[in-house]
């Protein structure tokens, strides 16, 4: 296996559901068990590490041949709840975005045509194996999609700006039963003041999947690597889900105005963030 760097890997924010250990079957609830004593366990950035490693031999290794046995571990009210990583479960789905985020030229010369094929047949032979399959995590590069900031508050936010060792953080956590509330508020409001779109299409996915997990579940969003590139002063006053908060608030009031000043602070403060994109 190709040696992993120590450089941190950036620019990615997360959507992560944490489960029971009692909503696992056995045997895999005694792995997760076992696995959530271990004072070792690895973290996101060692993940997008193992990843990029395996783009370094020739051809590439687009998903990773096993399907990983690592997860994320979190004591709820007393209660451990684990997030999987199912790194090739992602890398699969991950694959099917790539044509619409990357040129054709600079796709055949990262990954050929060839394995993303070997790939994507793959993934048909084991869907149909798998056919209820789903992620504990989703991922979006450069950005916190705006109908993820739904399913959370401003009073569950938690920033801390690290030190020269340890990075900054910028993450809010949710009981499941409150993220699928906002859901549900948001969208009644979305659906009778808005036409149909991109933010209410996404939030209906978002609901859709947050309904596969235990009622008992923890909903995290994090910003994962996007502190790296966002100033410390930005990350400070970063309050995107007081501000969509705000706005569907505003929509449901029939307060155009609030709602328009409240989506300009969104798109201000995200366009910042793209801009870097492009600046790399």
């Amino acid at each position: 296996m190709p040696k992993v760097s120590s450089v941190i890997v950036p620019y990615a924010a997360y959507l992560r559901v944490y489960e029971p250990l009692g909503a696992f079957p056995e045997p895999e609830r005694s792995h997760w068990a076992r696995y959530a004593r271990r004072p070792d366990r690895p973290s996101y950035q060692d993940e997008l590490r193992r990843s990029l490693a395996g783009l370094l031999p020739i051809p590439p290794i687009a998903v990773p041949v096993h399907e990983s046995g690592d997860a994320f571990v979190l004591e709820a009210d007393g209660v451990t709840c684990v997030c999987p990583w199912r790194t090739r479960l992602r890398g699969w789905q991950a694959l099917d975005e790539l044509e619409e985020e990357l040129p054709p030229p600079v796709l055949d010369a990262v990954l050929p045509p060839v394995v993303r094929r070997q790939a994507a047949q793959d993934y048909e032979r084991w869907l149909a194996r798998n056919p209820d399959a789903r992620p504990w995590i989703r991922t979006a590069t450069w950005q916190v999609p705006l109908n993820w900031f739904v399913l959370v508050s401003d009073e569950e936010r938690r920033y801390d700006e690290g030190t020269a060792e340890v990075p900054p953080v910028l993450r809010y956590r949710t009981p499941m039963v409150q993220a699928r509330r906002r859901v549900a508020r948001a969208l009644r409001t979305l659906k009778d003041t808005l036409d149909e779109g991109p933010l209410i299409d996404g939030l209906v996915d978002v609901g859709r999947w947050l309904e596969e997990f235990h009622p008992r579940s923890r909903v995290e969003l994090d910003y994962g690597g996007l502190v790296h590139v966002l100033p410390a002063g930005e990350l400070e006053g970063d309050h995107s889900a007081a501000d969509v908060a705000e706005g569907i608030e505003a929509l449901r009031r029939g307060d155009g105005a609030a709602a328009g000043e409240a989506y300009g602070r969104l798109v201000e403060r995200w366009r910042a963030v793209r801009d870097r994109r492009s600046a790399n």
